[in-house]
């Protein structure tokens, strides 16, 4: 084998750099419809009622009004000058009602600062009379203003604005205010009792996926009958995967512990009883190829999870060259920047890689050559790195990339020249996700099978 090392970055793209499309997760979007819907809600129903309300309390206060001008207008169409006097000291201290002739030079402005005070005005001049005038402001002086006529004269009746109660404005914002915190409030807990059982469940799925079936169990126990009728059904489901698990683990071991036996039985008979040296060389090679594929079956049975801990990528990669150094078919390239360290399981990454060199050493020959050209280059992606491995072969049919990783599946005659259990890349994808990492396979535009590992940096 002959190998060259480049310690320059490589740039090209690759596919795990692609994530997928960030949405606003189920807690947020649930509390935020519910939030516009209970919000939306409140809005209708302050504005219904206080269409329904303005109508009443305006004719009310307008009542209220008439009457005090008519109980004041009367007080002073039939007193004295001197009887006069005192009742608008009267009013001005017990009813903080100021009485004050009107004259043509006085300016005022009208009170209609909203719809409710228009209301007030024109009840009040149905009631007083179409001389009757109300202001908001005479001569800047602010206050609540009816101006009404005795006989030939003419007077202003100033009072508090505070008589038709408090602002509406301000009391519809305090309303409005405190139904949208609690609508908020509400949103909030209804989204979460919504989006609990389903985070519970999503969590339970991601260990089972691991193969943490103890840690994937739900309660069985909850209020709600539908989430618990769920979590029944996936705990029967989790235990149901488990055994399984369970049995075909020491199905595939058992099986393959049964095996090594007759066959390591069967290799020093051949060894001893075939004369023939190529004969006994060709069946020595079969029984090892059986032999390996009992590890393979091994590994991909092997349930444990993976010790992470930083390892030197670099160190790695030289391990696993060596290890193939020796095949006269292949050639070596490689290119990554020094000093890389991966979070990682250092004897399952180095079986990773030497199971997609022998990979590429099997099935990328160049149709010219008949000899695999490889390419390893590893890159810095953020937190992660980024682990490439490609060969220059014809590469595979595309309806066929995406179940190469599936268990003895073997794709079309271009990749399948070697006799194999077909679980190479099954274990390479396994491996690699119980290091917490992701796995994929693309053609290269240029021909051959590239493999993408991402994993965290060390």
């Amino acid at each position: 084998m002959k190998s060259s090392y480049n310690s320059s970055l490589e740039t090209g793209p690759a596919p795990l750099e692609a994530r997928p499309r960030r949405g606003i997760n189920l807690f947020w979007r649930t509390f935020f419809f519910l939030a516009l819907l209970l919000f939306g809600s409140i809005v209708a129903w302050l504005q219904t009622f206080r269409t329904l309300e303005t109508e009443p309390r305006a004719i009310q206060n307008a009542q209220q009004l008439a009457t005090l001008v008519n109980l004041t207008r009367a007080a002073l169409r039939y007193s004295d000058t001197i009887a006069r006097v005192s009742l608008i000291k009267t009013l001005a201290e017990e009813e903080h009602v100021r009485i004050t002739p009107r004259l043509v030079s006085d300016k005022f402005e009208p009170y209609i600062s909203d719809e409710f005070d228009v209301r007030i005005a024109e009840e009040l001049t149905d009631r007083l009379g179409k001389d009757t005038v109300v202001a908001s402001k005479v001569n800047e002086q602010q206050g609540l203003w009816i101006g009404f006529g005795i006989a030939d004269d003419s007077y202003w009746l100033q009072t508090d604005a505070s008589r038709l109660g408090p602002s509406r404005t301000s009391t519809w914002a305090i309303w409005l205010m405190t139904a949208a915190a609690l609508s908020l409030a509400g949103a909030a807990v209804i989204a979460r009792l919504i989006n609990q059982p389903l985070k519970q469940l999503s969590f339970a799925a991601s260990r089972m996926r691991d193969g943490d079936f103890d840690a994937s169990r739900l309660d069985e126990q909850v209020a709600t009958s539908e989430i618990r009728e769920v979590n029944i059904g996936f705990n029967r489901m989790a235990a149901q995967l488990s055994k399984i698990e369970q049995d075909r683990v020491v199905m595939l071991a058992g099986i393959s512990h049964d095996l090594r036996t007759p066959l390591a039985r069967l290799r020093l008979e051949t060894e001893m009883s075939v004369a023939d040296p190529d004969a006994r060389e060709h069946m020595a090679a079969d029984i090892a190829q059986l032999d390996a594929i009992i590890d393979k079956f091994l590994d991909y049975a092997r349930p444990e999870p993976a010790h992470l801990e930083p390892i030197s990528l670099n160190n790695l990669i030289d391990a696993a060259l060596y290890a193939v150094a020796e095949y006269p078919d292949m050639e070596v390239n490689v290119s990554m920047p020094p000093g890389l360290k991966v979070l990682a399981d250092q004897v399952d990454l180095s079986r990773v890689i030497a199971n997609l060199l022998e990979n590429s050493r099997r099935y990328g020959k160049s149709p010219n050559t008949g000899i695999a050209l490889v390419d390893v280059s590893a890159r810095i992606s953020d937190s992660w790195i980024i682990i490439k491995v490609r060969d220059h072969g014809k590469g595979v049919a595309p309806a066929v990339l995406p179940r190469l990783t599936n268990p003895f599946f073997r794709g079309d005659a271009a990749r399948t020249a070697a006799t194999g259990a077909g679980l190479g890349l099954a274990i390479a994808e396994k491996t690699v996700l119980r290091m917490g990492g992701l796995f994929s396979l693309s053609n290269t535009s240029s021909g051959g099978l590239a493999a993408h590992i991402k994993l965290r940096r060390g």
